[in-house]
């Protein structure tokens, strides 16, 4: 039987059956029978709001998955000479790591980003998937290589310099998210990083402030936070760090009453909450309702790669919860912590009663 015809007859029979019951119905993917939903509901087949397209805690993660090259120095860097370092490989790119910790906070998780068609596209991809997340959405380019970014560690686990090579994203169109739009519509919220290229960015902004899609903003660097546009209407909660915040705010931060300054200016373009992450110095965190400052939460660090990615899935899984802005920053800096102690870019042990016990342990 026709695919089509088999979702519309479950419908019919129980107009608040959810995708994931359609799914194993009629043996498709989820991602797949929501493209099926969205194209019947734009023939007006389905009608009204009896059958509901947005599924609980559903996030569609757009930008960066790449390889993680990370080379840790066990003495202090000679810039002079060859350092003897240890290195370690993993899978990175900031929407890819927000996806699998997403997904490891029982979130409903897809991405929607570029890889090579090469051993390490492979490996992303199968690594991902592996933890849960929907791959279907991914773009594999067979003449482009699979982003790789490299880093040098101190014997302290802090970054000394950072390299990268994500050409790939070049490739990037606003004409290829035009036609998976039907599948972004029908999740609850987008994560959006700034890998991808400029018109692809505004695209995205513009139509999800357009549809009331809530839009989460990592910009990923000082450099890439020049692709955002000036408006940022209808963008839910930027996650800027300090060096960033300076370039959305046009100003230098050197205080936490800087940052208050910085959070205002950021909120005037359109933004409705702000949350800028400053190292071992926490948070500062900005809405028209509460606005505050968090510290850290100290802990021995092993490797800060994947650290800032951290925060933000845990503060987005707090907002998607209901929790206030503040109770969320706490959310992402117990994230944090635990990605700190380990070498890898996504810490294992995280979960919702992980993060919310490091909070109380931190909070006493």
């Amino acid at each position: 039987m026709d695919k089509e015809k088999q979702i519309l007859d479950y419908i019919k029979m129980n107009p608040f059956i959810s995708q994931q019951e359609l799914s194993a119905k009629v043996g498709l993917s989820r991602p797949t029978v929501a493209n099926y939903i969205a194209s019947l509901t734009r023939r007006g087949e389905i009608k009204g709001r009896a059958y509901i397209l947005r599924e609980e805690s559903s996030v569609v993660c757009i930008g960066g998955a790449n390889i993680d090259k990370k080379a840790r120095s066990n003495q202090m860097i000679s810039y002079s000479s060859s350092n003897p370092v240890k290195i370690n490989e993993s899978c990175g790119g900031a929407a890819r790591n927000v996806a699998e910790n997403l997904s490891r906070l029982n979130c409903n998780t897809s991405i929607m980003t570029c890889v090579g068609d090469d051993k390490e596209g492979d490996w992303i991809l199968n690594e991902i998937k592996s933890q849960g997340v929907d791959v279907s959405q991914v773009w594999v380019l067979p003449t482009e290589r699979t982003g790789i970014f490299i880093t040098l560690l101190d014997p302290t686990g802090q970054s000394v310099v950072s390299m990268d090579d994500m050409h790939i994203y070049e490739k990037m169109t606003t004409s290829m998210f035009e036609e998976k739009w039907s599948y972004i519509v029908s999740s609850q919220a987008v994560f959006l990083d700034t890998n991808i290229p400029e018109e692809c960015i505004s695209y995205i902004i513009k139509r999800c402030a357009d549809e009331h899609i809530p839009l989460y903003i990592d910009p990923t660097s000082a450099a890439k936070t020049h692709k955002l546009p000036f408006r940022l209407d209808g963008v839910e909660l930027l996650l800027p760090n300090r060096v960033e915040a300076e370039v959305l705010a046009d100003m230098r931060i050197d205080s936490i009453e800087d940052c208050q300054i910085a959070c205002e200016k950021i909120r005037e373009r359109g933004v409705k909450q702000v949350m800028i992450t400053l190292g071992d110095q926490g948070v500062y965190y900005s809405s028209s309702e509460e606005s505050g400052h968090l510290p850290s939460f100290l802990t021995d660090i092993v490797d800060t790669t994947g650290v800032g990615d951290a925060f933000s899935s845990c503060a987005i899984y707090g907002i998607m919860n209901n929790e206030s802005l503040h109770s969320a920053c706490q959310l992402g800096l117990a994230g944090a912590v635990l990605t700190l102690q380990t070498e890898e870019s996504i810490c294992t042990s995280l979960k919702p009663e992980k993060i919310h016990e490091v909070v109380q342990v931190y909070s006493r």
